[in-house]
């Protein structure tokens, strides 16, 4: 096959498989949920939001905006990629919006498959959060996985002796999800500067680490390193039904990415003016950060208490080792109304628990308890 008749047949997967099976195969489709089975809800445990956002003031914002949505959001867009620049000590050119991180992961995926060519390769961790690599293997991309260490980090030796010739990307996810295990800054920042590949580092919860600033690679982007960060809206912000999110990268970059994505033309007036608010709202986002903990402290000494271990996290959810199967759990706290998620990997079954609220948990505990 050559290089025209691959790209229409990635084009073609792309339409087919890509972006319309994402939906019915990411979180909101794993078998068990409650919802799909027509009961009830007790406890949205399972898409890693925040059931305290959006922030009062974003509501307000929001509110507002809904008198001005027959003009297109230009006057705010530019706003808000101002605000982002400022805040990360960038240019608006180092800025692509999208509706949610989503757009922009897909974005990429097909950007650097199609970039690679026939053969080409992704490397990045293993298990990790999976849209852009779902994206690229649909296209004909070789995802190149790596296991993660004992301790559940990156193992950087591994993934650097995967890189060849092939390579058109780094994937990273700091925190890592499902693990919720936030990196060394500095090893982390080591690995990247020594990779001569395009590099891709999705943190989406990286506002619930202890030190986002300084755990962040987004100094990487400041002096020139052909880096993309990713951040979303979703997770702390209370964002995930309103779809804001931005890349940071090089402006050559960034641009080939717009090609396949928005560029932020999709997301809506309401969305636009309310994230301007809630990127404003410092105390809405330490007040959704402490609730997270006081609902992980809880979770903590449930699962201590009932004899299991847990992966500490930096996120806004707890990844912790069954001692049945995963699905059967999974389905087993459906029927009782609690919406989780598992997973199986480095021979074990595992089960994620997003952090609801501190009600959500103790209905948690109550499924929990009488299954451990």
């Amino acid at each position: 096959m050559n290089r025209r008749n691959w790209l229409k047949s990635g084009a073609l997967a792309l339409a087919g498989a890509t972006v319309a099976d994402y939906w019915k195969t990411a979180e909101a489709a794993e078998i068990g949920l409650p919802h799909l089975a027509g009961l009830p809800v007790r406890a949205r445990l399972n898409l890693n939001e925040n059931p305290y956002g959006p922030s009062p003031k974003a509501q307000k914002a929001i509110a507002e905006a809904i008198s001005t949505g027959w003009m297109y959001q230009r006057d705010s867009i530019s706003t808000f990629k101002k605000m982002i620049a400022r805040e990360n000590g960038v240019t608006e050119a180092n800025v692509l919006l999208g509706a949610g991180s989503g757009e922009l992961l897909m974005a990429a995926g097909i950007y650097y498959t199609m970039k690679g060519g026939l053969g080409t390769n992704i490397v990045g961790g293993d298990p990790t959060y999976m849209q852009l690599l779902r994206t690229a293997t649909a296209l004909g991309a070789d995802f190149r996985k790596t296991p993660l260490t004992t301790d559940f980090t990156y193992d950087y030796k591994g993934m650097a002796a995967s890189v060849n010739d092939k390579t058109s990307l780094i994937y990273l996810c700091n925190p890592n999800n499902p693990t919720g295990i936030l990196e060394n800054a500095a090893t982390m920042r080591a690995f990247c500067e020594d990779m001569k590949k395009p590099l891709f580092i999705d943190e989406a919860y990286m506002d619930y680490a202890a030190d986002p600033k300084g755990s962040s690679m987004t100094d990487l982007v400041q002096k020139g390193h052909n880096v993309l960060i990713a951040r979303t809206f979703s997770k702390v912000h209370g964002f995930a039904g309103l779809r804001i999110g931005y890349l940071l990268g090089q402006p050559e970059v960034l641009r080939e990415i717009n090609k396949y994505c928005t560029g932020g033309g999709s997301i809506s007036a309401t969305s636009m003016r309310g994230a301007i608010a809630s990127y404003m709202d410092e105390d809405f986002v330490a007040y959704s950060v402490a609730k997270c903990k006081e609902s992980k402290e809880y979770l903590y000494k449930l699962l201590k208490d009932k004899g299991y271990d847990y992966l500490p996290s930096s996120s806004n959810f707890v990844l912790f080792p069954l001692k049945t199967d995963g699905k059967q759990f999974v389905e087993k706290m459906a029927q009782m109304g609690v919406a989780v998620r598992n997973w199986e990997f480095a021979g074990q079954h595992w089960c994620r628990v997003s952090m609801g609220t501190l009600d959500e948990m103790k209905v948690f505990g109550e499924a929990f308890t009488s299954l451990a």
